[in-house]
């Protein structure tokens, strides 16, 4: 699976990408429970668990932005007799801004962009001249919790049953099952349980392909510029609607 926007349209990459952001800036600042009976944790690690979602959450409460180096791996499973793909690697900068705004400017192996106003999502391929629109609201394509958490509105707990892979004072990881049907089998993050800081995200789609994301270089609230999340298609660029043309197969100079 490719795992930067080039041709053909990559909508299952896209969505991966749309889940990180999820996870590193739309998260809830209030919870708003799930349904399920309340009870005590059953380990020290489910206790160490429920301080790390805290954290997290405390944390993102106060962020409007946030900039960092991102460095990206995708590995995908082999299809009946297709031998298995080899693992691909890309870098770059990312920056979010609630609600929905992002900008992944990929800079290796190509350079690439993917960027989001919080309505229309852009996916720009400069080797290929090519940019693909997508409304962020369709929700065909970006259903359940990822537009929730696109909006700043999603509930790490209310959408994801929640377990403990790892956890102690200095690391925490843990594994989200959707409580929903989505496009994806689960989401995996790394965090500081004292900070809240997100280190690493990681998403398993339906077919087992893994997209892991890990941030470095992590600022917040530089009040980036509104333009910063805007595209427009340079001069000569091929612009594919993806709206339109799922259903009719069609792109437009």
């Amino acid at each position: 699976m490719n795992p930067r926007p080039t041709r053909p349209t990559a909508l299952e990459p896209m969505l991966q990408r749309l889940f990180v952001a999820a996870l590193v800036l739309g998260l809830s600042v209030e919870a708003k429970g799930n349904g399920d009976p309340p009870g005590p944790p059953s380990s020290d690690a489910e206790n160490c668990a429920e301080g790390a979602i805290d954290a997290v959450q405390r944390r993102y409460r106060s962020i409007r932005d946030l900039s960092a180096r991102f460095t990206q791996t995708t590995r995908s499973v082999a299809l009946g007799n297709r031998p298995s793909s080899p693992v691909l690697e890309s870098a770059g900068s990312v920056v979010f801004a609630k609600p929905g705004k992002m900008r992944w400017s990929y800079e290796q192996p190509d350079e690439s962009l993917v960027v989001s106003d919080g309505k229309i999502l852009w996916l720009y391929d400069p080797v290929h001249r090519e940019a693909q629109r997508l409304s962020v609201a369709q929700g065909e394509t970006l259903s359940g919790a990822a537009i929730q958490f696109l909006l700043g509105e999603g509930d790490i707990e209310g959408e994801f049953r929640v377990t403990v892979e790892f956890c102690d004072a200095a690391d925490a990881r843990l594994e989200l099952i959707p409580r929903r049907p989505a496009s994806y089998e689960k989401l995996r993050i790394r965090t500081d349980p004292r900070s809240g800081e997100i280190l690493a995200t990681t998403v398993v789609d339906l077919l087992g392909n893994v997209t892991e994301v890990s941030f470095t270089e992590i600022r917040s609230n530089l009040d980036p510029p509104s333009e910063l999340f805007r595209f427009d298609p340079p001069s000569g660029v091929r612009v594919i609607d993806l709206d339109a043309s799922r259903g009719a197969g069609g792109g437009r100079n």
